[in-house]
């Protein structure tokens, strides 16, 4: 590992000391991050992979039934049944912080609360397979608008334990180690110096008594 292009003084040293230990700190803290990052990503991919089950279980209902609908009833009389729906449904956008990341949250609201407003039309003139494909899609609307939350979480938080991941290393393999090599170097410089002093001072006391006492 290289060493940094520093002057072996005490300050400097001093000051990669305190350095170090912020960049352990930091470390620490980083590697916890993206610990608990990791745990919550695995959650919603889990939640995640269910979902799609799920999602596309009710797709796939919602259009066999409707299939059947159409094969029984006439183009018109559909789009007369499905012209002006009765239900409305919101969708109110708002984040949520998750360990530094911004996830969205989707809260879904309905006009009314009454179950039977999801069909607009009557039953005398409509098949029951309508029934049951708008029956399936307004189950299954809730569950896709959370599938949706829960990917765009997924990739941010994906993203994020990325960028963690490479700090992480960063100070793990470079920085921490750089600066516990500079340390050990600006050391035993300066223990070089030191020692390299004491023999000069020796010296010159040993010039001085001899000056002083006419050693020959």
């Amino acid at each position: 590992m290289a060493v940094l292009n520093v002057n072996p003084t005490r300050m400097e040293l001093t000051n990669l000391k305190r350095k170090l230990v912020t960049a352990r700190r930091g470390h620490k803290l980083l590697k916890d991050k993206r610990d608990e990052l990791m745990r919550r990503f695995l959650d919603l991919v889990r939640e995640n992979k269910a979902l799609r089950v799920e999602v596309e279980d009710g797709i796939r209902r919602a259009n066999e039934a409707m299939s059947v609908a159409r094969c029984v009833m006439s183009d018109k009389s559909l789009d007369v049944a499905l012209m002006l729906p009765t239900q409305e449904m919101q969708l109110e956008v708002s984040e949520q912080n998750i360990m530094s990341v911004m996830i969205p949250v989707f809260d879904v609201r309905f006009k009314t609360a009454d179950a039977n407003d999801i069909y607009s039309y009557g039953f005398g003139e409509t098949s029951g397979d309508l029934d049951l494909a708008v029956r399936a899609l307004s189950e299954i609307m809730p569950k896709m608008i959370r599938l949706a939350e829960v990917e765009k979480s997924c990739r941010l938080m994906a993203d994020e334990i990325e960028k963690t991941r490479r700090r992480v290393n960063a100070l793990e393999h470079v920085m921490i180690p750089q600066y516990e090599e500079t340390i050990k170097f600006i050391t035993m410089k300066l223990d070089e110096n030191e020692r390299s002093t004491t023999t000069r001072l020796m010296k010159v006391k040993d010039m001085m008594l001899k000056e002083a006492h006419h050693y020959q």
